[in-house]
């Protein structure tokens, strides 16, 4: 690259995503649709990029809520987007009249579907019905009259099914995903015999769909594991014992610039409240990414970044916009070389499960969390 794109970056590789699909698609098999969750802003890595990465291997692209659908259609998406976020009865009619499925589960949004769509622009429902995670979803003991009440309205499709597992990912244990996934059989056999017949049969996350076949159905939502990223430890742990481990890539690197380098003596205090001394005189890299950037505060006097392949930690607090960092594994560096905050340099890595770890949260906020404002690349 001979001219950055900003003073701090991110780079999206394709050909990570499109090997992530592939290998979840193999993994799921040829019948089942691949759901492509690019809510969040692709979580983190650019809903545009991604989608126009994605336009092959997507059978479906599943966002939060209306903007981030328009948004999927401007980028190119030409497959059908599914809204799974609330979608606000001031918003239903620009959703059903631009083509967009979207999810509901309560009687009010139903009834106003049911008025604002016709017969030429149907409403395209998914029902969510809760399972266990006590989120979004229709209850069992009221899935009868909703039911009732989708029948009633002429120009309402039933398009899809779903629900949404609690405790995939935190666990080794099946227990009670399986119980979830025995109450929404009861809930699909409750819907067939109303006489509906919905398409898409879908409850699978990425977990789900890498450790549980039964989960599959028709459709799966593969939305961390797209990235490349797993959704926890447990759940790779669990891949690997049960001989369904994908071969997954990030797809996301971050980059940014040197700012200034500059040699200071033992005893130096660096950055605010003067948290942390110098105890050797140091080379010390200012780099142009703080917490606006996504770069977490928490990372003060903790977190790593690579120059010439090797890692310089973090001294002193994380600014807005600046950190600086000990460089003195990489002697003789300039302002203007590469930085990498996640992703590779040289023979070192820094993922976000490191970074997560450090800030105890997890990948998927590590990822989500870096500025939507920030320069994002498209890369091979």
């Amino acid at each position: 690259m001979k001219v950055p794109p900003g003073k701090t970056w991110l780079e999206i590789s394709r050909s990570a995503l499109a090997r992530n699909a592939r290998e979840l698609k193999r993994l799921v098999g040829r019948p089942v649709k691949l759901i492509a969750v690019v809510k969040s802003n692709a979580y983190g890595h650019g809903l545009p990029l991604v989608v126009r990465a994605m336009k092959g291997p997507a059978d479906i692209f599943a966002v939060d809520q209306l903007s981030e659908a328009k948004m999927a259609r401007t980028a190119g998406a030409r497959q059908p987007v599914l809204i799974l976020g609330y979608t606000p009865g001031f918003s239903l009619k620009e959703t059903i009249n631009s083509g967009f499925s979207f999810t509901a589960y309560n009687p009010e949004t139903i009834k106003a579907a049911g008025k604002l769509a016709t017969k030429t622009r149907p409403a395209k429902l998914h029902l969510k019905i809760e399972t266990g995670t006590s989120r979004q979803g229709v209850l069992a003991a009221d899935l009868p009259a909703i039911l009732k009440l989708i029948k009633r309205q002429p120009n309402v499709i039933l398009e899809g099914v779903s629900t949404h597992y609690a405790n995939i990912e935190d666990t080794t244990d099946p227990t009670y995903a399986r119980l979830q996934l025995k109450r929404f059989n009861e809930a699909l056999a409750a819907i067939a015999a109303a006489g509906l017949k919905p398409e898409l049969v879908h409850t699978a996350c990425s977990a789900a769909a890498i450790l549980y076949p039964e989960a599959h159905f028709n459709a799966v939502r593969a939305g961390i594991a797209l990235y490349g990223l797993w959704p926890s430890p447990e759940t790779k742990a669990s891949a690997w014992s049960f001989g369904r481990a994908p071969e997954l890539r990030p797809a996301l690197a971050w980059k940014t610039l040197v700012a200034q380098v500059k040699k200071m003596p033992a005893g130096t205090p660096v950055s605010y409240g003067l948290t942390e001394r110098l105890k050797r005189d140091t080379l010390l890299a200012v780099l142009p990414i703080g917490y606006w950037d996504g770069f977490d505060r928490g990372l003060s006097s903790v977190g790593e970044v690579l120059i010439r392949g090797r890692r310089c930690r973090v001294i002193g607090r994380v600014c807005m916009n600046m950190c600086v960092v000990d460089a003195n594994a990489a002697p003789g560096i300039r302002p203007g070389e590469v930085a990498t905050v996640i992703g590779r340099q040289g023979g070192d890595e820094v993922s976000a499960e490191e970074v997560a770890a450090k800030i105890s949260t997890i990948n998927y906020e590590v990822v989500t969390r870096i500025n939507p404002l920030m320069p994002r690349l498209l890369t091979r």
